[in-house]
């Protein structure tokens, strides 16, 4: 039975259109500006992933296998030379450290603005009570929604992927900021008040600390959420491994889509140990670091013996 479409026109609200009409207008409005952050996010990515690309690759493994050695253990540290020497094997390198270099510039600056925003919502009520929608927007949106925007922006390259996955990964890094930030014991907070510390030291020196492993649990999903974006962001044109998937769906190449996917999920494993380990200080208990503090603790002198006292 064919549905009357026509019945229905006079209900029809033309939200697509208005949205299309407002980017249009914001894109003539601030083109200088856009310029401007296309150029220092497509520079900010192409800098970094020539650094990664031009380290010799047993050297860049060796340096994380040590950051994982600090942070967590000697296996963790095994694991990720395994790992990573996988993603070398596969041939997937070079695309690796461009989806690594993405997503560490996205993360970076969506934590600068997520952790800001997440303290100003636990501090004040009515800036939570508008950013709750408007963070709820911006999980539920299809991820590919963000690539049309970003691409009207920015046209291809680096840059959109950049701001889509900024867009897409925001979200949780506010919500744990702020959750983190109001689950600090209220009796703690006014204990700092009353040795008339300011809000700023209460902040500084009780409540970020507080809410370290909340917040970096928030950090973790973002770096998360980034690297699924950044596999989305092959569409406009960034390289990486997403740009591999992309072009292997659309040659119906098995082996090189299992090979990319295999490089995302490896790379997704190091930093999501790595930075769950930041947010457990317990974690740290087998690490180089409490060996070292171990060593440190021991008694360095014998005690000096008695001087008799002369009558």
């Amino acid at each position: 039975m064919k549905t009357d479409n026509s019945a229905m026109d006079w209900l029809r609200i033309p939200v697509g259109d208005w949205v299309e009409a407002g980017l249009d207008w914001f894109k003539v409005a601030f083109d200088s500006f856009l310029d401007v952050v296309g150029f220092v996010m497509n520079w900010l990515v192409a800098e970094l992933s020539d650094v990664l690309i031009s380290t010799p690759f047993f050297l860049l493994i060796i340096v994380l296998a040590l950051i994982g050695w600090l942070v967590r253990s000697w296996q963790f540290a095994a694991g990720t030379v395994i790992t990573l020497t996988a993603i070398v094997a596969m041939g997937q390198w070079e695309n690796a450290m461009y989806t690594l270099a993405l997503v560490l510039i996205a993360t970076i600056i969506a934590v600068a603005i997520a952790v800001p925003l997440g303290i100003w919502a636990a501090r004040n009520d009515r800036v939570s009570a508008v950013l709750k929608p408007i963070l709820d927007f911006m999980q539920t949106m299809p991820a590919f929604v963000y690539l049309i925007p970003a691409v009207i922006f920015f046209t291809i390259g680096f840059a959109p992927g950049v701001f889509a996955t900024i867009i897409f990964s925001l979200p949780p890094g506010v919500r744990f900021t702020e959750l983190g930030i109001r689950g600090v014991d209220s009796e703690t907070v006014e204990a700092g008040y009353a040795f008339g510390a300011k809000p700023g030291a209460i902040l500084r020196g009780i409540q970020l600390p507080l809410a370290m492993p909340t917040i970096m649990a928030g950090i973790n999903q973002v770096i998360m959420l980034a690297l699924s974006m950044a596999v989305v962001a092959g569409m406009a044109g960034a390289n990486g491994l997403g740009k591999e998937v992309i072009a292997s769906i659309s040659t119906l190449n098995v082996s090189k889509g299992v090979e990319a996917g295999l490089g995302v999920v490896l790379l997704a494993v190091f930093l999501d140990r790595v930075t769950a380990a930041l947010g457990a200080p317990g974690d740290f208990k087998h690490s180089l670091r409490a060996q070292f503090s171990r060593k440190r603790s021991a008694p360095a002198s014998r005690p000096a013996a008695a001087t008799p006292v002369a009558v």
